[in-house]
């Protein structure tokens, strides 16, 4: 599944274009790497979410093989959920 479909799935993001943005910003990681929200991901690999006031690292326990999911918080596990502190 693509890394932008499965956001939205999941429901770290609200809806798939506000998962490509993310990952055309940056924002997103896969496995401590920079990822295209095309990129395929798979159970094990760490996603870390850079959003405005908080970075979310979460582990991929099972990929759906279709879009519609009942419990979406089943197909991770968070790991980190930090607010992000910003400079003056």
């Amino acid at each position: 599944m693509r890394l932008d479909l499965f956001l939205k799935v999941s429901r770290l993001t609200p809806r798939r274009t506000v998962a490509q943005s993310l990952c055309d910003a940056g924002a997103v990681l896969v496995n401590d790497l920079p990822a295209k929200a095309s990129r395929s991901v798979k159970p094990g690999d760490c996603l870390t979410l850079r959003l405005r006031h908080r970075k979310i690292v979460v582990r991929v326990t099972s990929v759906p093989e279709t879009k519609s999911v009942k419990l979406p918080a089943t197909l991770y596990e968070r790991i980190a959920d930090e607010p992000l502190e910003h400079g003056v």
